[in-house]
């Protein structure tokens, strides 16, 4: 068909930086997938209505990802710390657009990993792979205001600040705006 573009199956990717490995999740990082879901700031930032109840981290780590990677919607990976092979933090891409060649990351990371920057390392790790070995050309944020840690993770990654969408998500509170962030094929420049 004239101007619609086939959906793909997102691509499976693995990158390191040099304090992390990020890849996709595997079955036996549901406890530690679990556990940071669990943690009560994750969750009061999480982008999901207070009715959906908890997410299963069985369910996140085997079949939502392999749907969503399918689907060519998005996947899920784990972000794994070098200095003694543990998952801190979870990373996840959704919205993807393949005529746009653009996905939407969003991150959650264990309480005793978070402030040393291994979200921003890990955030802007994916975008790199995803811009110049899968030919994404945008990568998009999506930060609550008042989340002010995921704003410096955006900021730390070298996203550019675009605006505030009014109304556009949810938080543990409801509905909320959210800040959009961007990062782009032209920031590797």
């Amino acid at each position: 068909m004239t101007g619609e573009v086939a959906v793909r199956r997102f691509p499976t990717l693995t990158v390191s930086t040099p304090r992390a490995h990020v890849r996709p999740l595997q079955a036996a990082d549901v406890p530690a997938v679990a556990g940071i879901f669990a943690d009560k700031l994750t969750q009061r930032w999480m982008p999901l209505p207070e009715s959906s109840g908890p997410i299963d981290a069985v369910a996140w780590c085997t079949e939502m990802a392999k749907e969503r990677r399918d689907s060519g919607n998005g996947d899920h990976y784990g972000v794994i710390r070098r200095e003694d092979d543990r998952l801190v933090g979870t990373l996840w891409t959704k919205r993807t657009d393949w005529s746009g060649r653009a996905t939407e990351v969003c991150y959650a990371v264990a309480p005793e990993a978070r402030g040393y920057g291994l979200a921003a390392e890990a955030v802007l790790a994916l975008a790199i792979a995803l811009i110049l070995e899968h030919g994404f050309q945008r990568l998009e944020l999506r930060v609550a205001p008042g989340n002010i840690a995921s704003r410096r993770v955006a900021e730390k990654a070298g996203f550019s600040y675009e605006g505030l969408l009014r109304n556009a998500g949810y938080a543990q509170g409801g509905r909320v705006d959210l800040e959009s962030w961007s990062f782009v094929s032209a920031d590797l420049r």
